[in-house]
């Protein structure tokens, strides 16, 4: 690792993303800056790369200056020229924008102003350091192939959809992994106290009944092996679409289920989970704020998520479920997409239950014939979470992509 002093910045302490716009962007104009240079004064594993084969990994706006950087200062100076970069697409709604006078703190030459000035019928005329990247770097990932298809949309390209059709031979989607030392329910720390307990598949139905028991003991829950169990784990906005769990909930609330919802977010949706459980005391607990321990704990608990998201470029609460045996019912966007395959009750196949609309009564409906197959196909729902805890869900096969990516990145000229 390699670490920035900064003095003016150490107000922020952790709040490294937080404040007023210009000085989140003055910060990120120093990051990039220092980030670019790094390989020549740095002995990054030993030795100092300078003018060498190395790639640099931008990800999203925040280093989405790091690739014009790179071209301004050195490739377009005869520097550099077996360097490349990659910017990574997390999330294309957050774009690095502001007046086009941003453009004079950057110190680039001013022909580059052409790749920040953007035009949009709402924002009007200005500077966007996404597109700027975009335009700059030599490859560009998005963290799913469903999310790279939605920005490519007018809807989902945030008004950067042009560029990014241009720029098409250059991207490509590749799904996230997780950190299978911290999400296994074999190992799980969080599971080894107040009468959790780890399990493989093997050894399932007792581990996970055990969970369950110990979720609906620590929430105040009746304790029902019978009851199927819904959780909710997700920050409390619009993008994550639990207005639409409240919609739904009039509905949920008159089946025989237990449901745990956990997020922080917006004043008026932590209400909204106060009111439910005061509501539905007997069946809905709604815990405001965020707890590490809780979340891994409602993964293995639970029976089922749910994830109503409007958009999800990748989403990682449904890969931790599918590997805790925990079925998912999610909306069909983005990473959603990709990685929660329908159930074929014929074919016995899929991973859990989409639904193609934000909206409360085509949540209910694929949540109806969730609960319907829980309670009376045993066998269909053992082979559900089957399949979701045999997938390789590690950043192996991620990596091996990333790799190819790099690759593609080096030889392109």
């Amino acid at each position: 690792f390699v670490f920035l002093e900064a003095p003016p910045f150490r107000h922020r302490h952790n709040d490294i993303y937080g404040g007023e716009r210009f000085d989140v962007l003055k910060r990120m104009i120093l990051f990039c800056k220092a980030a670019v240079e790094v390989p020549w004064f740095a002995p990054c594993g030993g030795s100092i790369y300078g003018d060498g084969n190395l790639v640099f990994i931008a990800n999203d706006w925040h280093t989405a200056l790091l690739p014009v950087y790179l071209k301004a200062y050195y490739r377009d100076n005869g520097l550099m020229q077996y360097t490349r970069s990659v910017l990574v697409i997390h999330n294309i709604a957050h774009q690095g924008r502001g007046p086009v006078d941003d453009f004079a703190t950057m110190d680039l030459p001013e022909h580059y102003i052409d790749h920040f000035r953007l035009y949009d019928p709402v924002g009007g005329e200005h500077s966007n350091v996404f597109a700027a990247g975009l335009k700059m770097a030599d490859r560009a990932v998005t963290v799913s192939h469903g999310y790279l298809w939605e920005i490519k949309t007018m809807d989902g390209g945030w008004g950067l959809h042009e560029i990014i059709n241009h720029n098409d031979w250059k991207l490509q989607g590749i799904v996230n992994g997780i950190d299978m030392a911290e999400w296994n329910p074999e190992v799980d720390e969080h599971l080894q106290s107040d009468g959790y307990a780890n399990y493989t598949f093997e050894t399932l139905d007792t581990g996970k009944k055990q969970c369950k028991e110990a979720l609906q003991r620590q929430l105040g829950l009746q304790v029902r092996d019978d009851v199927p169990l819904i959780g909710f784990i997700g920050r409390l906005d619009h993008q994550k679409g639990v207005d639409i769990i409240g919609d739904a909930m009039p509905w949920i609330a008159g089946q025989d289920v237990q449901v745990v919802m956990l997020g922080t977010g917006r004043p008026d949706l932590e209400e909204m989970l106060r009111r439910f459980e005061s509501e539905h005391n007997d069946k809905v607990r709604g815990w405001v704020g965020f707890s590490v321990q809780l979340a891994h704990r409602i993964t293995a608990g639970a029976d089922v998520l749910l994830m109503p998201s409007r958009f999800e470029p990748c989403g990682l609460n449904q890969l931790y479920a599918m590997a805790y045996g925990t079925v998912p019912v999610v909306h069909a966007v983005g990473g959603l997409r990709d990685t929660v395959a329908p159930f074929d009750p014929f074919a016995d196949t899929g991973l859990g239950w989409t639904f193609d609309r934000a909206e409360a009564n085509r949540m209910i409906d694929a949540l109806g014939h969730c609960l319907n197959t829980y309670r009376n196909y045993k066998e269909s729902w053992r082979g559900l979470q089957a399949r979701g805890m045999a997938q390789d869900l590690s950043w192996d096969h991620a990596a091996e992509l990333y790799e190819d990516v790099l690759v593609k990145a080096k030889y392109q000229w």
